[in-house]
């Protein structure tokens, strides 16, 4: 393994009833002033939303609501908040929600910090803030694993850019599987699909045979597949959703990326793909992952092959890869790009600006070309 640091601040209460339990003393030690953040309004109608609000009142906060972000959350999103944080003089931001919400309150947290414009700052000057309002994540949708971590994906509408930023991670998040009871099928799948693929990029990275974090990826991709098919027999199944909570959680806390490079290329490419399409982005991933690996398994066919027989329980590389193929099609989620939701039609033209604007990183197996993006691209169609 390489060296390295690591260094977790984030505090975890994990199981059903975790809310009406902890949150109260989770929020003790912050200011009055608290925003309360979240999304299209699901959190209304199932009872979260009132029931977090009670608790807040009832431990002497006021509440001053932020609702309305969207999937993909885009930069003027988090400048919304931003204004709306100064000028309630916020003490804390609590995201209630999904990857999609924790994210927009992470950047807004900073940039409500900073005169500066974040996106400027982050991007030209390769500067990142120090100084944010505290928040805290309760996850009602998991599969990113944004809950665990201070990183953030934001939309730039302006620029056609969907890129990762670095600000406030969570001093607390509180996973209760049961608040994840009314988010449709689809949104479940998709989500453990997100948490299945971000394992996977950890573990075909360049890393060592006797690499640690690999031994723990193989695991969480193993148990991540076992629990979605569960879910496909039974989306109810709570012992299941519990799991993948979990699973998403371990998948972004930082434990599989250490002592080792990782290859989040396809992650790259899905979010460019969003930036044009605002495409569900587990789904986004369904679409491009097995056209990406049938890139790149000649450059790693010891790890496929690992891979084939610890996670799916086949023989070789290329069986590894179909049968990812076939369990992506056996969850029922999108294969071809004509089966994404895009807010714009899906054409080889617009492919073409996606890999000619998709961030390109260094990492294992290897770098690609913008060709042979537009390639992968393609083949997606």
């Amino acid at each position: 393994m390489q060296k390295f640091v690591y260094e977790y601040a984030t505090k975890v209460y994990f199981g059903e009833g975790a809310v009406k339990e902890h949150l109260a003393a989770a929020i003790s030690g912050y200011g009055k002033n608290v925003m309360l953040a979240y999304g299209g309004g699901s959190v209304k109608k199932n009872g979260i939303y009132d029931e977090i609000k009670k608790i807040l009142e009832d431990s002497g906060k006021k509440v001053i609501d932020w609702g309305g972000i969207m999937s993909n959350p885009t930069y003027a999103k988090v400048q919304e908040g931003a204004q709306l944080a100064k000028k309630e003089h916020i003490d804390f931001i609590l995201a209630v929600g999904g990857g999609s919400v924790i994210d927009c309150c992470k950047i807004t947290a900073a940039q409500a910090k900073t005169d500066k414009d974040l996106w400027e700052m982050e991007m030209n000057d390769h500067k990142f803030p120090t100084d944010m309002i505290p928040m805290g994540a309760v996850v009602t949708a998991s599969g990113t694993g944004a809950e665990m971590n201070g990183g953030a994906v934001i939309t730039n509408e302006e620029k056609v850019i969907k890129a990762g930023m670095a600000a406030a991670a969570p001093r607390f998040a509180i996973l209760d599987p049961a608040y994840t009871a009314s988010v449709p099928r689809i949104q479940v799948i998709s989500g453990a699909f997100d948490t299945l693929s971000h394992a996977m990029e950890m573990y075909f990275g360049n890393s060592d045979q006797d690499n640690v974090s690999d031994d723990v990826a193989l695991a969480i991709m193993k148990n991540t597949v076992v629990n979605m098919k569960r879910l496909i027999k039974n989306i109810d199944d709570m012992q299941a959703r519990g799991n993948l909570m979990w699973d998403s959680a371990m998948a972004e806390n930082g434990i599989l990326k250490v002592g080792r490079v990782t290859d989040f290329q396809a992650h790259q490419i899905e979010h460019q793909l969003g930036a044009y399409t605002d495409c569900n982005h587990g789904q986004g991933l369904a679409v491009i992952h097995p056209a990406y690996y049938r890139c790149i398994i000649k450059d790693a066919p010891e790890k496929f092959t690992r891979f084939a027989k610890e996670v799916f329980d086949v023989q070789t590389a290329q069986e590894g890869v179909e049968a990812l193929a076939d369990f992506i099609k056996e969850c029922k989620l999108p294969t071809k790009m004509g089966e994404l939701k895009s807010k714009i039609e899906i054409t080889p033209e617009v492919l073409r600006k996606v890999a000619d604007t998709c961030n390109i990183i260094q990492c294992g197996p290897r770098a690609l070309s913008r060709d042979e993006i537009y390639d992968i691209l393609l083949s997606c169609m």
